[in-house]
């Protein structure tokens, strides 16, 4: 059976209610205001099945109790006012609803409330549910609908890889284009006639491409659209049976729970992507980040742990060609963030030091790699009580991602402003906090 992907039924899913929860909190909230509510989950299954818009009164309600303000209801266009939920969770047939509301929150961005990111529960319910779950025969060719040929399939492969290996000066520019790609490649899965190999071609397409926009997303501080994007990905890797594609998506949903402080829901995912990721640098990457994720909490020995494997399998030989999603680490990602989780632990010699030299080995291609290190490395030189080589680093960085379209990385050097207010008179600091005022 298709999931139920109307609105409704994605956000009260998110909050964890059943249909009988929802009538329940509908007649509490009417309760509330002295009135009554005959809404049962017999209603709750009209309004979310077969269309039936509520009343007025009921959507009011409706707004009460998922902490909607009144002034965001549009009665006459439910149900776009309600909050996108963008939770699908992974089963057959669910790749093109996870695709088509990722597109539809980023298109209805003006119309609809985009939650600003998934609870950490959800995800970790996501990642143990996609380690334990076998894959379906989901792409098994389609006999219906127009036919989709080699050369369509192979020109989109083509085109994507050549905007995603862009340098990221100008891949600021591509976003647009990448978007169309992936919209073109859903309606596609969707509605083409193809075969078994072109059906995996198309799913591994999708993922690819999503990860592309949710990286996108990201770094323009886009939450809820990003981990919309990484989750569709992550029903189509797991509908092609790719797991290390997979393990990457839950990985990046990690990476962004860390970044936004949630190093505990960070941990669990990795830890469950971990059980199915295979080629060794993918686990390299994947450990590197739990290492991020467990000196966040200072747990000192795990941490160790964690960064000694991922050193040890980064140089680990394989087979199999290293997926293109981890192919650009290195040494100097393994020592930049072996130095920023060390900087966590209150290591502060030690990390300055491998934070340096990662910066030292990291390729002049990688530009937002290199604005995000000298953010690192400026936060070192404050742990040291190095104000000025702080300062030169951190505007070194902000005009870096300002050159480049970074704002994910000028967001970090504003986030440092406050740390150089004691050292206002210190050389540098002064042009420093112009800049990001």
């Amino acid at each position: 059976m298709a999931e139920n992907t109307h609105p409704l039924a994605l956000v009260r899913a998110a909050a964890g209610m059943t249909g009988v929860d929802l009538a329940r909190e509908i007649c509490a909230a009417a309760t509330r205001h002295g009135l009554r509510s005959g809404v049962d989950k017999q209603r709750i299954r009209k309004w979310e099945v077969t269309g039936v818009r509520p009343d007025a009164e009921s959507q009011e309600y409706i707004a009460e109790v998922f902490g909607i303000p009144l002034e965001n209801i549009d009665v006459e266009a439910w149900p776009n006012w309600l909050p996108d939920a963008g939770m699908i969770p992974l089963g057959p047939a669910s790749t093109v609803p996870a695709l088509r509301e990722a597109l539809r929150a980023s298109m209805d961005r003006s119309r609809r409330i985009v939650l600003s990111a998934i609870s950490g529960t959800a995800l970790t319910t996501l990642a143990g549910t996609w380690a334990t779950t076998d894959v379906w025969q989901e792409v098994t060719g389609r006999t219906q609908g127009k036919l989709v040929g080699e050369d369509l399939v192979a020109l989109l492969e083509e085109t994507s890889a050549r905007l995603t290996s862009l340098a990221t000066q100008e891949r600021q520019h591509t976003a647009p284009l990448i978007d169309a790609h992936l919209t073109t490649v859903t309606n596609l899965v969707a509605d083409g006639r193809y075969s078994p190999s072109l059906g995996l071609r198309l799913h591994a397409l999708a993922a690819s491409l999503s990860q592309t926009v949710a990286w996108h997303r990201f770094d323009h501080g886009l939450h809820g659209e990003a981990s919309r994007f990484w989750i569709a990905g992550l029903h189509s890797a797991h509908a092609s049976g790719d797991h290390d594609m997979g393990a990457a998506l839950l990985s990046d949903l990690a990476y962004q729970a860390s970044w936004r402080e949630d190093s505990r829901t960070a941990a669990r995912i990795l830890e469950r992507a971990l059980t199915r990721t295979q080629h060794p640098a993918a686990r390299s990457l994947l450990h590197l980040r739990l290492a991020r994720a467990l000196a966040a909490q200072g747990e000192q020995r795990a941490t160790l742990r964690a960064l000694s494997a991922a050193e040890h399998l980064l140089g680990t030989p394989s087979p199999a060609p290293i997926p293109a999603w981890c192919s650009w680490l290195s040494e100097a990602d393994l020592a930049v963030d072996s130095g920023r989780c060390l900087l966590d632990l209150g290591d502060t010699v030690q990390a300055h030091r491998l934070i340096a030299e990662g910066q030292a080995l990291l390729p002049t291609s990688r530009d937002k790699t290199r604005g995000i290190f000298l953010a690192y490395r400026a936060q070192g030189h404050l742990s040291r009580g190095e104000p000025e080589a702080a300062a030169a680093d951190a505007l070194e960085a902000l005009h870096l991602a300002e050159r480049i379209g970074a704002p994910r990385c000028v967001q970090l050097v504003r986030d440092l402003a406050p740390a150089f207010t004691p050292y206002q008179t210190a050389q540098g600091v002064p042009d420093l906090l112009h800049a990001v005022a």
